[in-house]
């Protein structure tokens, strides 16, 4: 770039031109920061990353579909996380009130549950629906037609073998999201330059909208659970969120 002296001495066209070039050489610069923030996050999902060691720790789930007779079992060190490869927005997708957790201290007897279940339903198997992300390989021990009986069997199980209920798992996935809290103001903040970086500089066909919708279904995750994301996140992110998304069907 020129000393503004030599600037001003140039001719009004010249000045123009070099605005023009300094202009473009910014918007390039502010880009390429955008792409490299973006790239940081691109599987940087708020809910993807475990928050502590499991220790040995693994949970037995039971995850009922939302609206019909259809549930998922299987056994995770860390629930969230799989909910979460599961299906982005599994806190719509499932019913928390009628789904819940069986909490061991070891694997093998997580393992030894699920089998449990498994074997006793083998003429209620069913594929896994089609909103269930292929990759998250959740194609397996889904049953229809169960009925309430899956919480009675589990509540003598538990009890046989000393291990502690989360029912309904609504209450768990709360505790569990006010421990991610303190992470939301500047995980959502970084999100939402992006997006609003997009929103000022491209056209809709332009966006990626992986962004976008990674800070809507963050959000909505904690408001599903009873906790208000106004004091979380910055007002900007909060007033974006309210206009943008705000538990979305």
């Amino acid at each position: 770039m020129l000393p503004s002296a030599s600037y001003r001495l140039l001719p009004c066209s010249c000045r123009s031109i070099l605005f023009l070039v300094n202009e473009v050489f910014r918007l390039h610069q502010k880009f390429r920061e955008w792409k490299i923030m973006a790239s940081e996050l691109a599987h940087e999902e708020f809910f993807g990353v475990p928050r502590r060691a499991h220790g040995g720790r693994t949970f037995v789930y039971v995850l009922q579909c939302r609206g019909e007779d259809l549930l998922k079992v299987g056994f995770s060190h860390q629930p969230i996380v799989r909910f979460h490869a599961l299906h982005p927005r599994f806190y719509a997708f499932f019913d928390l009130d009628e789904s819940f957790l069986i909490e061991t201290d070891r694997l093998k007897d997580a393992r030894r549950i699920e089998r449990l279940f498994i074997e006793r339903w083998p003429e209620h198997q069913a594929p896994a629906p089609l909103a269930i992300k292929p990759t998250a390989g959740g194609h397996t021990e889904w049953f229809r037609g169960v009925g309430d009986s899956v919480f009675q069997i589990a509540q003598r199980l538990a009890e046989r073998y000393g291990h502690p209920v989360h029912a309904p798992v609504r209450l768990w996935l709360r505790a569990q999201m006010i421990e991610r809290a303190d992470l939301l103001f500047a995980w959502s903040d970084r999100l939402f330059q992006i997006v609003d970086w997009q929103d000022k500089n491209q056209h809709d066909q332009a966006r990626d909208p992986r962004y976008r919708r990674m800070l809507c279904d963050a959000l909505d995750a904690m408001e599903s659970v009873g906790i208000e994301s106004k004091e979380l996140v910055p007002e900007p992110v909060h007033q974006w969120y309210l206009s943008s998304c705000a538990l979305r069907s």
